[in-house]
């Protein structure tokens, strides 16, 4: 099965219908990293075959959950889940975040390629990061325990914006160690055709004064 049909067959299975525009520049942009892996080390996945689940289809599983407005994508790397988002949610304002200058190098690219306007990109620690407002929603893909994601992006985060982690199996000792400010709104099992782990979005809000 080619990568058109894994991609049909696998929105199909999660509900999702979008129009071929969509699905040629989600296609595209695997062929752009694949091709910038083989020098910049985007990701560690090397079976092609499967790039399409456990990249494209897992990025896409957390879109129900992603709010409007402003996305903020923490060690975005390769550009997940943030790039597969900005392409099928054309007006969700997109921020990739990455320490690596080669990696930002190759988002930057890949925007300006497949031209999705709605992306831009910034290089640095999320620590010194301090954009002038903040984001509706905060996302990462096995950037760091859930405490130093939030501690760490608490300042992004917009006064009732949502963090949203995507984690492998239920984090129950990171949800343990989260700070008292934090709460944990809601944990989601996530069902990604073509993945056969365990796959889980922890939703998390600050917590309101008492």
């Amino acid at each position: 099965m080619n990568q058109e049909e894994q991609l049909a067959r696998g929105l199909t299975a999660m509900g999702m219908e979008l129009p071929g525009e969509q699905r040629e520049k989600l296609l595209a942009y695997l062929t752009l990293l694949y091709k910038w892996n083989r020098t910049y080390s985007l990701t560690a996945l090397k079976e092609r075959d499967k790039a399409v689940s456990h990249h494209l289809l897992d990025s896409l599983s957390i879109m129900p959950f992603v709010p409007e407005g402003s996305l903020l994508d923490v060690g975005s790397g390769g550009g997940m889940p943030g790039i597969p988002l900005a392409i099928v949610r054309p007006e969700l304002r997109v921020t990739l975040l990455d320490s690596n200058s080669k990696k930002t190098a190759f988002l930057q690219q890949t925007a300006i390629e497949l031209g999705l306007k709605n992306i831009s990109v910034h290089g640095g620690r999320v620590e010194q990061y301090h954009p002038t407002i903040g984001f509706a929603a905060i996302t990462s893909r096995a950037f760091a325990e859930l405490t130093d994601f939030v501690d760490l992006s608490s300042h992004l985060l917009a006064p009732e914006g949502v963090w949203l982690a995507m984690k492998g199996v239920w984090p129950h000792d990171e949800i343990a160690r989260l700070p008292g400010n934090v709460r944990v709104e809601k944990v989601h099992a996530l069902t990604v055709p073509g993945v056969d782990a365990e796959r889980h979005l922890i939703v998390m809000r600050r917590a309101a004064a008492e």
